[in-house]
């Protein structure tokens, strides 16, 4: 667990739950080492959640990922209090769900924590407004006004125009498009989605993935996102916790995972990602053999470039700036006519951040004569990227 942060919004504290009879003896075998499998054919209980400590910051979006029986599922369900643990803490602001009165409960459902779920949830008796409109409508709002922020709601998630088809008549992608706006309609500000696209065709579920993204950025909403799909989890989080048997292996940025794994289960788990979708060029770039700075001499710079072998060298002014490019050939022909270093520079050098990604660094590469020069925000050069070590990542 980290330390704690003033915008840790939700909060799991030791928590375990079992199902099954025996629960005393299956956590004595737990505590003592054993697998869930085994606990399970000695005692006949079920462990779903085994001492599971984690922290979601507000307004990101944090991923839970793992295969079938990875407990998943049951810690988001947990967040809501939809599952009550067997033991430990789930905090939302700092309070423990589990002291919070029925009452109390159902304002936190209510008002601050909603659901989307894998099987859309919606009644098929209702149209896509009556859908929207049905929690405003059990808190009591009044029609005008359940119907106003509905359709602004509907109109977020690209429905103008949908309002009173019957949701039966939908597509799965409009279908979740509706829990969504169910969801997001009472301003909540806690968004729960249990493999919300997981349903959907590939090309569906790319434009809802899309648009949750944009939705998020310019809600800021804070978002725990369940899923099996690496690819998905490193596109949607902005963390991402992989669990295995009802505990956490892992929780780390995508770049994280992917550089930094805590086991071999992990690095199995994430070698089937894109990793150049997030890993950036920090983890590739190379310090250049050679730099020259912009004062020094022609006959420095084909000097340094013979001596390290070298048909261009990075040039640099006296506050360690990037001022462009020298290439051996634009050296020789200055020295012939007496020219400085300045005026033989090529300016036009492409140029990337240290957190550019790899992905967008290959299309740099691609049109690029020379290595990326990978600058920081004040133009200093920080190291280079080149062709072999783009390839190298991909290996």
């Amino acid at each position: 667990m980290t330390a704690l942060r003033n915008d840790v919004i939700l909060r799991m504290e030791h928590v375990t739950k079992l199902y099954g009879p025996n629960c005393a003896e299956a956590s004595k075998m737990m505590s003592a080492g054993a697998d869930k499998d085994t606990v399970y054919k000695k005692t006949g209980c079920t462990v779903a959640l085994w001492d599971v400590g984690l922290e979601v910051f507000k307004g990101s979006i944090f991923v839970i990922i793992g295969l079938s029986g990875s407990g998943k599922s049951t810690a988001v369900r947990c967040f809501n209090r939809l599952t009550t643990p067997t033991s430990g803490k789930v905090l939302f602001e700092g309070r423990d769900i589990q002291s919070m009165s029925r009452r109390e409960l159902l304002n936190l459902r209510r008002e601050k924590i909603a659901m989307v779920f894998q099987s859309f949830g919606l009644m098929s008796h209702r149209d896509v407004l009556g859908n929207v409109t049905y929690g405003l409508e059990v808190k009591g709002l009044g029609r005008e006004d359940r119907e106003r922020l509905a359709k602004a709601s509907i109109s977020m998630v690209g429905l103008d125009g949908w309002e009173h088809q019957p949701c039966e008549r939908l597509s799965g992608g409009m279908r979740q498009r509706v829990g969504i706006a169910r969801a997001l309609v009472s301003d909540p500000e806690v968004l729960l989605m249990d493999e919300p696209f997981s349903a959907l065709d590939p090309l569906v579920r790319r434009d809802m993935q899309f648009e949750l993204l944009q939705i998020q950025r310019k809600l800021k909403k804070t978002i725990v996102f369940i899923t099996h799909d690496i690819d998905e989890a490193f596109k949607m989080g902005d963390r991402v916790c992989i669990m295995k048997d009802g505990k956490v292996v892992q929780i780390g940025t995508p770049e994280q995972l992917s550089t930094q794994p805590a086991d071999e289960y992990v690095r199995n788990f994430v070698n089937s990602a894109d990793k150049t979708k997030v890993v950036s060029v920090r983890n590739i770039m190379i310090t250049p053999s050679s730099i020259v700075r912009l004062d020094n001499s022609v006959d420095y710079a084909i000097h340094e470039m013979r001596m390290n072998g070298l048909s261009s060298v990075f040039v640099i002014d006296h506050d360690l700036r990037l001022s462009g490019i020298l290439s051996i050939r634009e050296a020789i022909e200055a020295r012939r006519q007496g020219q400085p270093i300045a005026q033989a520079l090529c300016r036009n050098v492409q140029t990337a951040t240290p957190d550019t990604l790899i992905a967008d660094a290959i299309s740099l590469a691609a049109e690029a004569p020379f290595p990326i020069a990978v600058v920081d925000e004040e133009g200093v050069l920080l190291g280079i990227v080149t062709k072999a070590s783009i390839l190298s990542s991909l290996m």
